[in-house]
């Protein structure tokens, strides 16, 4: 018996099947191993020592694998074909060695690009031994990031309070987004204008042309720069008598872009499916492990020969000889830093076309993308003609100028076209011109003047943050998923609509960085970091002499920090972040006479603060002058409140007064309640401080209201407000209410059905109810639904409460009305299983010794 070991446990079933009975297949569920969460994990003064934990979950696993080998032949390690996968290898062969169950074992490292049975064959009969300076690598990018993380983010927590963690990659990323809104925030749009034409050829046909040229000169983006420059020439346009001074047709030619990699994968999935890149990866993921695609972390552009074989034979069955070129295309990497070690992602086999492909949802969507990728990839070039028409006036003072393009050959185009990130010129939306030659006359149908004004630069989105940080070489191309998860987990960083917001949290952060540890977050440094790493991974550095070298000066850094006063953040902060929080211009555009001069009392001057919660801004006149507000500048105006409170009226059944205030986390109405504390109730988003009413503040403290008793058990409907919306409580179910303003009149039947959908779907826990794959009838005795349903552990058909599983042998398209009864009825005749009662352990005079052999048992 053989035993192999791969990642997950959907590989191993599969690999299982084609290795047959002489093997068995364990996964290790990814890494067996970690680096615990606390500091000394990596010792610098011990030579780098690096201290590695099991958890209970992956010490089982270690020690079923270990049981495994005992008696088996040989060890094969066939983890992912990656740094990472090596790293897993690597992990376990020593973990093994530490409880010595290999023995005389031998062990062979295999790697597969694809989980298909002829790659899974022809890896086994070429194993090698794990490549100990891709392990190396892996050591030091490991002991990096724990250095950097560990030492850099208690500084964080120490000097910048809210704050939650800094990392080597993650905040270059971030430096990188909130440098973007920087960009925005202080662009100054400068205002030019064009002037365009709708000309009428002989033959009747009307086209589009604008001003190139005005006596003799031609005309750059900025030559017409105000309405009066532009009525000028708009004149001149009028005059008309235009004929045709030149035409110019040349042909171009487009090739098709290469295969996916990682990057581009990730960035083409967000710009065609809207899929985040954690999304893309996921499902990525579960196709390789099904065996339809290759290894989805590369950053290699080519694909094996028999790959450029199939998708050659497709093309041609497919589209024709016409649409394949003479030669394979074969592609190279315009990365930074690309290893191209493996193959590009593409399908395993190209006869399975995309509706052809049984998988639903976001599997059926990526792979669609990556098989017409992957075969356009090797179709013949797009053909188009691209024609120039000049008209010149009669005057000969000005010149229009006409451009069209049209398909000559689609080429690759009819499969597929790659997607644009905002602020990408569009190339193909010339329109098609008539035939004309020179001297031919043009009528001039309409002239008019558009003003245009400059435009920022777009926001990142997930797409063109993935595409930045390739080509600044900063990062891998397996670690942009979990890189843009953690901005968004750290709550750093927003997505919406696609576009990555920087939040104030995040822009401290980054301010922090740049001023404290500035060569930590720049580009060209974080670059030089992952070549060296490279170089590592090449046998060409030595792991510890690179970590030595980082760490000198790192810590250095850190130690700097230790004398530093939060007087002395607060000025670089302020110095930083002044233009962003303190802008110089009103709403209207006019400048303001002093942007930090606090709004209440007129005397103080605006700073930031730090607090608990992380930073406000403040009024130096405090404890004289209250006024606070949050960071954020898009709170100025509305936190222009009286900190006392301006009141709004007096509450109708208590007499007292109703006041609007503001806090560090804005603004929320208050009235005293006869107890210890006054009632408060903050502003719903979206509710304007200036304009609040009496009426409106008195709903707002109305909650939470009764709105009634449930008919089934007495028990009340509460309407309230809550972090995450408006919403309507019986017991412990909660469901949202679709907006505010029905939250204060939505009555009992209107509440009973919200709840009674929310049950429905989901329960209390807010979960949406499967939906069943499909519905197969009703039970005889009862005459209630049989559905079938997708399973954490597989297929199962489900009647009332009674769940049973699908056999291997049955799918949910051939499982049938009569199977699903009889599963059913097995499953409800079995008694169900009683929980064990826990067992108290006697204790034993020797048990506090043996106590501490427990705890060292997890660390493998």
């Amino acid at each position: 018996m053989k035993v192999v070991v791969v990642e997950s446990p959907a590989k191993a079933k599969t690999i299982n099947k084609y290795l047959g009975s002489d093997y068995k297949v364990l996964a290790s569920y990814g890494h067996v191993r970690d680096l615990p969460s606390k500091d000394g994990s990596v010792d610098p003064d011990n030579d780098f020592e690096m201290v590695w934990q099991a958890d209970s979950k992956s010490a089982s696993r270690i020690r079923e694998i270990a049981d495994a080998t005992k008696s088996a032949d040989k060890l094969i390690l066939a983890t992912d074909p990656d740094r990472e996968g090596e790293a897993i290898s690597w992990h376990l062969l020593e973990a093994l060695e530490k409880r010595k169950a290999l023995k005389d074992t031998p062990v062979e490292r295999v790697v597969f690009n694809a989980i298909t049975k002829n790659a899974v064959t022809k890896a086994m009969e070429q194993p090698r031994e794990i490549d100990q300076e891709l392990v190396d690598a892996y050591l030091a990018r490991r002991a990096l990031d724990y250095l950097v993380g560990f030492n850099l983010s208690p500084v964080l927590w120490r000097k910048l309070p809210g704050s939650r963690s800094a990392g080597r990659v993650q905040s270059v990323a971030l430096r990188l987004i909130c440098q973007r809104e920087l960009e925005i925030e202080t662009f100054q749009p400068q205002e030019y204008w064009s002037i365009g034409a709708d000309l009428r050829a002989a033959d009747g046909t009307d086209f589009k042309a604008r001003l190139h040229a005005l006596d003799g000169e031609n005309l750059k983006k900025f030559s017409l720069p105000d309405a009066t420059a532009a009525q000028a020439a708009l004149d001149a346009v009028k005059t008309g008598g235009f004929s045709v001074s030149s035409v110019e047709s040349k042909p171009i030619r487009r090739n098709p872009p290469p295969p996916f990699i990682t990057s581009t994968l990730q960035q083409e999935a967000s710009r065609k499916l809207g899929f985040t890149a954690k999304r893309t990866m996921q499902a990525a993921q579960k196709l390789y492990e099904e065996g339809r695609i290759t290894y989805m972390r590369t950053d290699g552009v080519n694909m094996a020969e028999e790959a450029y074989a199939d998708a050659r034979r497709q093309i041609e069955s497919d589209y024709g000889a016409r649409y394949l070129p003479e030669k394979t295309r074969r592609y190279s990497s315009k990365a930074k830093n690309a290893q191209e070690a493996h193959e590009a992602v593409r399908p395993t086999d190209f006869s399975i076309r995309p509706e052809s492909y049984r998988g639903d949802g976001d599997l059926k969507k990526l792979y669609t993308l990556i098989w017409r990728r992957a075969v356009a990839s090797q179709m013949e070039a797009a053909e188009f003609e691209r024609t120039t028409l000049d008209f010149l006036s009669k005057d000969k003072r000005t010149q229009l100028r006409a451009t069209g393009q049209v398909i000559v050959f689609e080429g690759f185009i009819k499969l597929y076209t790659e997607g644009r990130d905002d602020g990408d010129d569009d190339e193909d939306s010339a329109d098609r011109l008539p035939k004309m030659k020179e001297g031919e006359h043009a009528d001039l149908v309409e002239a008019k003047s558009e003003q245009h004004f400059t435009q920022p630069p777009p926001r990142y989105t997930e797409a063109s943050l993935v595409k930045r940080l390739e080509e600044l070489g900063i990062g891998r191309p397996s670690t942009y998923a979990s890189t843009l998860s953690t901005l968004e987990d750290r709550e750093y960083v927003r997505l919406e609509k696609k576009q990555l917001i920087p939040e104030d949290k995040g822009r401290l952060v980054t301010a922090f960085l740049e001023n404290f540890f500035a060569r930590y977050v720049e580009y060209d440094f974080t670059a030089g970091l992952e070549e060296q790493l490279d170089i590592i991974s090449d046998g060409k550095l030595d792991w510890k002499t690179f970590l030595r070298e980082f760490w000198t000066q790192f810590q250095a850094a850190v130690s700097e920090t230790k004398e530093l006063r939060v007087a002395n953040v607060l000025d670089a902060l302020n110095e930083t972040l002044g233009p962003y929080v303190f802008p110089t211009k009103d709403e209207n555009g006019e400048e303001k006479a002093n942007p930090r001069q606090c709004p209440l009392c007129s005397e103080g001057e605006l700073s930031l603060k730090l607090g608990r919660h992380g930073a406000f801004v403040g009024c130096s006149r405090y404890p004289e002058c209250k006024f606070t507000r949050p960071f954020s500048v898009d709170s100025e105006k509305e936190h222009a409140i009286n900190p006392d409170g301006e009141e709004l009226g007096l509450h109708p059944d208590t007499g007292e007064p109703v006041l609007l205030k503001t806090g560090r986390f804005g603004p929320y109405v208050e009235t005293p309640s006869g107890e210890d504390k006054p009632k408060r109730t903050s502003l719903p988003k979206g509710w304007d401080p200036q304009s609040l009413t009496l009426e409106n503040a008195l709903k707002l403290l109305s909650l939470p209201r009764e709105v009634g008793v449930h008919p089934e058990d007495g028990e009340p409907i509460k309407a309230n407000l809550g972090r995450y919306g408006p919403y309507v409580q019986h017991q412990r179910t909660f469901a949202n209410v679709s907006n505010i303003e029905e939250l204060f009149d939505i009555g009992l039947n209107r509440a009973i059905t919200l709840i009674a959908d929310k049950r429905a779907n989901g329960g209390r826990g807010g979960r949406t109810a499967a939906k069943p794959l499909k519905k197969l009838g009703k039970h005889p005795a009862d005459d209630e639904p049989i559905h079938v349903y997708e399973g954490r552990y597989g297929p199962y058909v489900k009647h009332g409460k009674t769940n049973a599983t699908l056999p291997k042998e049955v799918t949910p398209d051939t499982v049938t009305l009569d199977h699903a009864i009889e599963l059913i009825d097995a499953k409800a005749k079995k008694p169900a299983k009683k929980k064990k009662a826990p067992t108290k352990k006697k204790k034993t005079a020797g048990s506090k010794k043996k106590a501490p052999a427990k705890a060292a048992s997890k660390k493998e």
